[in-house]
């Protein structure tokens, strides 16, 4: 790393931070992964969504067509992502069951019913080195469970009578950690599934640690502690006691493998609380890093810190890629990570030294009571692929005039710009916000060729910091003790410390605007990305409606939407979990004798105002990394929003959460909002097919080969949201559920 332009102090820090990059192997090649399978999540471990076969090319793609579908009948299913073993496709669906395909016909081969809480992004896929042992390795709630892939039967042998609890060993009071289950399903490696977790962005949330466990006993393996214990490098990053209370850091998206070196690569998230750091005063190794460690042992090998001190819950969560690089003759086996403020970070993978130069830059301090931000931040020598500001000049041009006029005040008032820290006097609006940038799912690559592909959204988010006060509700003592006790476990983390929201909606007088029983059936339930919580006593769930502004009362003929799930049910319900015989309160308070900041603040992630800068607003690109440039990029989406149907006027607004195939003969499927499916020339970036599906899409796809012949899955089982482009006309063939693709049979 060239350390001449950075200041003396961090360039001591950088030094240090060098002598970490441990030459660990002299192996080369890109990964022993060969593509051409897609068992796992992302399709296998390596994260590269690259799929190796001939049938589907540049010149017949155009022919695509529906091969077979398979209706999911709900709302259910719609980010889980098929994975695909020799006949064999596992789908998650009605009743929230798990269910066996043949892709020959399609048809039901066993279903395992009510695995209510199952990860909601998919499963993966292990078999013995002999063959004879075929697992599903899953998370359902906070357990880790198997499933036996050929019967469909839980495997009881593994962990405790068929489950892992994995709110064991995170330095909490297990009984005490109400939420950590990840939304992605880990990634194996050899006899290992290596796993993150999802502990929640409020305050006093669960530590994100990394550990691993036999895929065969359940044992833990090994644990990464991603918030250094004493003794532990990077602890003195932190106040002397923020192992204590501090959470976060944790990989809630996906991991990657080199399994030829042995080698996981974590793309770690923001520490807690993501905007206010008072209470974790430094730089927070191992917040917002990317690291290497040994996969057999959990050994940390390298790291690099993209962002020190987060306050702009800029986590990584997109996949890091490995890609074989040619950069000025010489080849570089390299990992690749794109992040949500738009820049792109590429390492070799052995040692972790950059491979394109990186600089440390000054920026804004905080104005805000004993925050200390960062004095300067990593930036990449890469074109960034966002923009990092949204002025009067920037504005979104659709946008009528009225409300045009309410935007150009509220920019006089607030800040932008990158890094600009979060206030309690002003706006910050920042570009790209919570959402991103790049995402989870939102990478891709050629491996062999050294292509990175990133989908991409400049979606802003708006701060504004406010003091944490208790809210304000008519309960008795005993009630409100309740609510406060479930809410700040169950709820907190997503709707924020007064309700007002955070990746989740607000919840403030939301019992005014729905009936008793369906917040009831909600809350045991679950629905779209909230999981169920379903042992609620009806004291605290009445008390709970009444904290929400509601009083509660039956609505006579409300019933479940699920349908019930007919055909091969083999077993239900996954391992038989036990209940705890009592439960710890969760942390709601810094630890005695521990010093701390006077107040709290939080804002809301600020993201209702998706279209917020002019377009383009949604692309996909292709970045060539053997020489650092962008090969060529694309708006992709529709929606009605702003644009009232003129594609001509670039990318629509919207949520990027979607995902791509990358195939070896130079096909770039990919999927975006308004239910639009595309194929991509991987050389220039030229649409050569595109169809709509009848619903929306937020799964990964899937690719796979029978007899030669290659299929695309994807899950169009989401909902379009009203501001969709067009779909008043939907194809009768397609229905909301799995649409598996291919090329017409040869005659």
């Amino acid at each position: 790393m060239n350390t001449k332009k950075l200041p003396t102090k961090i360039t001591c820090a950088i030094i240090v931070l060098s002598g970490l990059f441990i030459y660990l192997s002299c192996n080369t090649g890109s990964s022993s992964y060969n593509h051409t399978t897609w068992s796992q999540y992302g399709g296998g471990p390596d994260q590269s969504k690259y799929f190796d076969a001939a049938d589907i090319t540049k010149q017949n793609v155009n022919q695509m067509q529906v091969a077979w579908t398979f209706s999911t009948e709900d709302n259910i299913p719609y980010m889980f992502q098929p994975i695909v073993v020799d006949t064999t496709m596992y789908v998650y669906g009605k009743n929230s069951s798990l269910i066996a395909l043949s892709i020959i016909t399609g048809k039901e081969i066993w279903i395992h019913t009510n695995l209510q809480g199952l990860s909601r992004r998919g499963m993966n896929y292990w078999e013995s080195k002999n063959g004879k042992d075929k697992r599903l390795v899953f998370t359902l709630n906070n357990s880790l469970q198997e499933i036996d892939a050929i019967t469909g039967k839980t495997i009881t042998s593994f962990g405790d009578s068929g489950y892992v609890d994995m709110r064991v060993g995170l330095d909490r009071d297990p009984t005490s950690i109400r939420r950590m289950q990840a939304m992605t399903p880990g990634v194996i490696y050899d006899d290992l599934i290596i796993m993150g977790s999802a502990p929640g962005e409020g305050y006093f949330s669960a530590p994100g640690y990394i550990r691993a466990y036999n895929i065969v006993t359940g044992k833990l393996e090994w644990t990464f502690h991603t918030i250094p214990h004493p003794g532990e490098f990077g602890y003195e990053t932190w106040p002397k006691d923020a192992y204590k209370y501090a959470g976060g850091v944790n990989v809630w998206s996906e991991m990657s493998v080199d399994e030829k070196r042995g080698i996981v690569f974590l793309p770690l998230g923001s520490p807690t609380y993501d905007y206010y750091g008072a209470d974790r005063i430094g730089s927070n190794l191992y917040g917002n890093s990317l690291v290497a460690l040994d996969a057999r042992t959990g050994k940390h090998k390298w790291h690099f810190q993209t962002v020190h001190h987060d306050i702009w819950d800029y986590d990584l969560s997109a996949a890091p890629q490995l890609l074989t690089i040619n950069k000025d003759g010489k080849k570089i086996d390299a990992v690749a990570v794109a992040t949500k403020h738009g820049f792109v970070f590429v390492f070799n993978r052995d040692n972790g030294e950059p491979v394109f130069p990186i600089e440390e830059k000054p920026f804004p301090a905080s104005e805000m009571p004993g925050e200390k931000a960062w004095v300067t931040q990593p930036i990449p020598s890469l074109p960034s692929f966002t923009r990092h500001e949204v002025t009067k000049e920037t504005l979104n041009p659709f946008f009528p005039d009225s409300t045009k006029q309410k935007w150009f005040k509220r920019l006089d008032a607030a800040k932008s710009g990158l890094y600009v820290p979060p206030s309690d006097k002003y706006e910050t609006i920042m570009m790209p916000g919570a959402l991103g940038g790049a995402n989870y799912g939102n990478t891709a690559a050629d491996p062999k060729n050294g292509i990175l592909y990133i989908l991409t959204q400049e979606y802003a988010s708006v701060y504004k910091l406010s003091k944490v006060e208790p809210p304000k509700i008519d309960l008795s003592e005993n009630d409100l003790k309740k609510v406060k006790t479930f809410y700040t476990a169950n709820c907190q983390s997503c709707h924020g410390d007064n309700l007002q929201g955070l990746s989740g909606p607000s919840l403030a007088n939301i019992g005014q605007r729905i009936f008793y029983d369906e917040f009831k059936n909600i809350v045991q339930n679950g629905r779209g990305r909230m999981p169920a919580i379903p042992h609620v006593d009806e004291q605290t769930m009445s008390a709970l409606f009444r904290y929400m502004g509601g009083i509660p009362r039956s609505f006579p003929g409300r019933r479940s939407d699920n349908k019930k799930a007919t055909g091969p049910i083999v077993d239900s319900g996954g391992a038989q979990i036990k209940s705890d015989v009592s439960k710890a309160t969760p942390m709601s308070d810094y630890p005695e004798g521990v010093s701390h900041p006077e107040n709290r603040y939080t804002t809301d992630y600020g993201i209702e105002w998706m279209g917020l800068a002019a377009p383009p607003w949604s692309s996909i690109l292709a970045y060539d990394l053997n020489n650092g440039t962008i090969k060529w990029r694309m708006p992709v989406g529709e929606d009605s929003a702003y644009v009232k149907g003129d594609k001509s006027k670039g990318a629509p607004a919207g949520v990027l959460r979607k995902g791509m195939v990358i195939t070896s003969t130079g096909v770039v499927f990919a999927t975006a909002k308004g239910g639009k499916l595309y194929a991509f020339d991987a050389a220039n970036g030229n649409i050569l097919w595109e169809t709509t599906l009848s619903n929306e899409v937020q799964g990964q796809p899937t690719m796979y080969t029978y007899k030669g012949k290659q299929f695309l899955v994807v899950n169009a089982s989401a909902n379009f949201t009203p501001d969709s482009y067009n779909h008043s006309v939907k194809p009768d063939a397609l229905k909301k559920g799995y649409i598996v693709y291919a090329l017409p049979d040869q005659k």
